[in-house]
C-alpha cells in the first residue's frame, strides 16, 4: 500500500477499523441493515465483474457475492481489508487508493460504492477513476450521508441546519451507543458537488432515491444509480 492510499481517508479508518468491525457486525445495529434491501432494489443483476469501491470489512461485498456479482473489493485499510479476507476467503480484496485505481480502463460494468464518496480527500478524483474503469454501458450506484444531514443536528427533537452547506467541511463526530464508540469523519459536499463530479466522468444519473424509515424528519442517506453511455 503507497502512503497517498493511507492518507486518502484510509488512515482515519485504519484508526477506527477495530471499532467499525464491531459496529457493522453487530446484527441490526447499523443502519445498512434496515436499508440495504431497498438499496439492493437499485442494484443491477450480477454482470462480467462488480467492484466494491471501499469495501471496508465487506458486507456488501459478501451481500453481493451472494446475489451473484464476481466482486473485487478495494480498500486503504489493512485491517478492513484482513477482516473483509477472513470472512470472504474465496474473495478478491486489494490495497488501492480510490482516486488512483490498479486496474485498467474499461474493467468493470458495475461498481458500487456504499458510504464512500464523503470519506475520501478527492471525491472528484475518485468518481473520475469510476468512469475509467467502468465500461460503456456500465453502471455505477452509491450511497452517501444525505448532504442535508450533513449540515445540521437535533434538537429537542427537530432538525436544525447549524452548518454551511455550499462548500467542502471537514467532519468529525463521536458516536457511542450501547456501549460501543465510533469516530466518523469525512467531508461535507452540496449535492452540486456530487453531480458535478459524475457529470465530468461522463455518467449520467438514472435513479435518485433519498430513503426512509419510519418517522425521519430528514432523509440520512441518498442513492444514485448512473451510467456511462455506450
Amino acid at each position: 500500500m503507497t502512503e497517498r492510499a493511507l492518507t486518502a481517508g484510509g488512515q482515519d479508518w485504519e484508526e477506527q477499523a477495530r471499532n467499525w468491525i464491531a459496529w457493522v457486525r453487530k446484527p441490526g445495529f447499523d443502519s445498512y441493515w434496515r436499508y440495504r434491501e431497498a438499496f439492493f432494489e437499485l442494484v443491477p443483476a450480477a454482470g462480467r465483474a462488480t467492484l466494491d469501491l471501499g469495501c471496508g470489512e465487506g458486507r456488501v461485498a459478501r451481500d453481493l457475492v451472494a446475489r451473484g456479482h464476481r466482486v473485487t473489493g478495494i480498500d486503504a485499510s489493512p485491517t478492513l481489508l484482513d477482516a473483509a479476507r477472513r470472512a470472504d476467503p474465496e474473495g478478491r480484496y486489494l490495497a488501492a487508493d480510490s482516486a488512483d485505481l490498479p486496474f485498467p480502463d474499461d474493467g468493470f460494468d458495475l461498481v458500487i460504492a456504499y458510504n464512500v464518496l464523503m470519506d475520501v480527500d478527492d471525491m472528484p478524483g475518485t468518481v473520475a477513476e469510476v468512469g475509467r474503469v467502468l465500461e460503456p454501458g456500465g453502471r455505477l450506484c452509491l450511497s452517501i450521508t444525505h448532504p442535508i444531514t450533513d449540515t445540521g443536528s437535533r434538537r429537542d427533537g427537530v432538525f436544525v441546519l447549524d452548518r454551511p452547506y455550499f462548500g467542502r467541511h471537514r467532519f468529525e463526530e463521536e458516536v457511542e451507543r450501547d456501549g460501543m464508540r465510533m469516530r466518523f469523519t469525512g467531508w461535507n459536499h452540496p449535492l452540486g458537488a456530487y453531480t458535478a463530479a459524475l457529470e465530468d466522468a461522463g455518467l449520467l444519473i438514472e435513479a435518485l432515491r433519498e430513503p426512509r424509515v419510519g418517522d425521519d424528519a430528514v432523509p440520512w442517506h441518498l442513492w444514485i444509480r448512473a451510467s456511462l453511455p455506450r
